[in-house]
């Protein structure tokens, strides 16, 4: 089967991407330019992908950053959330509709490939504020694909369901470089260790009792600390 991968160079999209080579599919990679903030992520998609021989592309959808105000993600007025992520906080971190025009330009680039599915990494941990992460959307994507051209083609999702600690454990068991993974929506030289998405790679590893290779800022708490605050980690399941 061949798949496009939607790839940011993060934690749950690099899993993706080794658990479909795994599976033996032959795969395809795309990122976006949307004007992040964190646009350092592509460097992390770039050398993945150069690293796993993937083919790789970015669209350049960079006009979007002053379309779509109000995200912390590709507005530099909105602070980005430090700590655990809550509804509050997670709401800044919102860019409309985001998955939607994605998987939109991913899937008529896939067609253009011939390929049978576009693959995305969405996960049970993303459910809350993220609409379209859920499975409702996952599940009206995949039927808008199978009608939008002549040769059919799937929206797979396989981490639908999944925890992200629940990715780290199979990406670790997959053999996954984590180290060359990028989460930091600051997006300076090394992950901040403090913003809401590197609290919940930091909680993943913790969770998935896999040693976290990531260098964090100098600010950034201990984990032994987050542990006994209010950014306080779960027990392992």
């Amino acid at each position: 089967m061949n798949v496009l991968v939607l790839f940011s160079g993060g934690m749950d999209s690099t899993t993706l991407l080794y658990h479909h080579m795994d599976a033996g599919n032959r795969v395809r990679a795309i990122s976006f330019d949307y004007g992040q903030r964190h646009i350092r992520e592509l460097s992390s998609a770039r050398d993945i992908t150069s690293h796993l021989k993937v083919p790789w592309v970015v669209a350049n959808l960079s006009r979007l950053q002053s379309l779509l105000p109000g995200s912390s993600q590709t507005d530099s007025a909105v602070d980005v959330p430090e700590g655990r992520y809550d509804d509050k906080s997670m709401e800044l971190t919102v860019v409309p509709n985001r998955n939607m025009i994605f998987l939109s330009v991913a899937i008529g680039v896939a067609i253009a490939h011939r390929c049978d599915a576009v693959s995305y990494a969405a996960h049970a941990g993303d459910h809350a504020i993220y609409r379209d992460c859920r499975p409702e959307f996952a599940s009206a994507m995949d039927k808008a694909a199978l009608l939008c051209d002549a040769r059919p083609i799937n929206l797979h999702r396989p981490f639908i369901l999944m925890t992200k600690a629940q990715i780290v454990s199979r990406g670790a068991k997959l053999g996954v470089d984590f180290l060359s993974t990028w989460s930091c929506y600051v997006g300076a030289e090394v992950h901040c260790g403090r913003c809401g998405t590197c609290i919940e790679r930091r909680e993943a590893f913790h969770l998935a009792n896999v040693a976290d290779p990531t260098t964090y800022g100098e600010s950034a708490p201990s984990v032994e600390d987050m542990v006994k605050s209010n950014w306080h980690l779960p027990k392992r399941c």
